[in-house]
């Protein structure tokens, strides 16, 4: 899956950007380079949590505890970054009461998982997935210091990913035994690595969505707003792949009614605007980062202001590096495609089609939008 993520986090800048314009941010902030290598070994941690969480309480059930993320994303927005400072006391109220009926609806799933499966099993699941929320809340930090600071979205997380193979790759080589026993497995399993790696793939670009969510809107609100993700994965694990088939109705009604719970309070926290007064709180912390690594005034100007630097305001070319990263995961992609099967798993094809055609109206609306906003610049 990682190695999913790694070729889309190339490909995709470079077809929508260009590297130069990625060299051309890293130049303006070198130290964003080794934040998010950080953050990118953070995720690798978090995400093999998530394997363990999945594996022992279910994709419905897991899905949301770890969503939990979204209270330490607004803890360190306002700690570090003076996000929520000057939003007014109904803005506070929307948050903190958002933050209180999210804790409810996670106490609700956690009582459910404990009812659904064994103690033993529900507690190793509910401490994994709560363990990556609480390692991918942190990991928003280096986030918000580089989109304070002028950075695309598009530039960051090409390095984040170096982070993710790199901590991923070391993970492996332990759970398996070595570089021999490791790559025995991956050949063993050739047929279905094209949909391990695709699933990487569509994960990176939801979370393009997520990251100028982090950078317009805060990681108090960006975040908590796009994990309402939960209620895909909700659906997900319901209709396609039957979750929680034949158990009693007031299973059913804790899940469904803790993730709706969660939902709720995301959206509390996400309608709580920026104000004006809070803006000018993130530009003292913006300026506080500027002054710490070096930045240019220029460069933290184009990130506060919206508008480009002498640099940047080119428009952006493709080189033959360029295209030949888009190449390189194309035909990585349509090699493991013609070795693929299809996984010996049932699920509801009515389900999958209906929801594969929603999320994809969804992903063409939000791409528009995204684009008229921002051209991607």
């Amino acid at each position: 899956m990682v190695a999913g993520v790694f070729l889309a986090r190339w490909s995709l800048p470079a077809l929508i950007r260009g590297t130069s314009q990625i060299r051309l941010d890293a130049r303006q902030a070198p130290h964003l380079i080794l934040w998010g290598v950080l953050a990118g070994c953070l995720w690798a941690v978090a995400n093999t949590l998530t394997i363990f969480s999945i594996r022992n309480i279910g994709l419905s059930i897991a899905f949301p505890i770890w969503n939990l993320n979204s209270l330490l994303g607004i803890f360190w927005g306002w700690l570090l970054f003076r996000e929520l400072r000057g939003s007014g006391n109904i803005r506070w109220l929307s948050v903190v009461g958002g933050a209180a009926v999210m804790f409810c609806g996670a106490t609700l799933l956690a009582v459910a998982s404990s009812a659904a499966t064994g103690s033993a099993t529900a507690a190793r699941g509910i401490i994994a997935a709560l363990s990556a929320g609480a390692l991918w809340g942190t990991m928003y930090i280096p986030y918000r210091k580089a989109y304070l600071t002028g950075m695309n979205p598009l530039s960051l997380v090409a390095f984040f990913t170096i982070g993710e193979l790199g901590m991923m790759l070391a993970l492996a080589l332990t759970e398996a035994g070595g570089v021999i026993a490791l790559w025995r497995q991956l050949v063993e399993a050739r047929d279905v690595l094209f949909w391990l790696m695709l699933g990487g793939f569509v994960w990176v670009i939801g979370d393009l969505f997520q990251q100028y969510a982090a950078k317009y809107l805060g990681i108090s609100r960006g975040i908590p707003l796009s994990n309402t993700n939960q209620l895909w994965g909700l659906l997900w694990g319901l209709f396609v792949f039957g979750e929680l088939h034949g158990m009693a109705a007031g299973h059913y009604m804790r899940v469904i009614g803790g993730s709706l719970l969660l939902a709720a309070g995301a959206g509390a926290i996400a309608v709580a605007s920026v104000t004006r007064a809070e803006h000018t709180q993130w530009r003292q912390a913006a300026e506080r980062e500027a002054t710490r690594y070096g930045i240019s005034q220029e460069f933290l100007n184009s990130g506060m202001q919206e508008r480009s630097t002498a640099d940047s305001a080119i428009s952006p070319s493709r080189s033959w590096i360029d295209w030949l990263l888009v190449a390189v995961a194309s035909g990585v992609f349509l090699y493991l495609a013609s070795i693929a099967r299809a996984p010996q798993i049932s699920f509801s094809w009515p389900a999958l089609l209906l929801l594969s055609l929603a999320l994809l109206a969804s992903l063409a609306a939000s791409a528009v939008v995204l684009f008229r906003a921002t051209r991607f610049q």
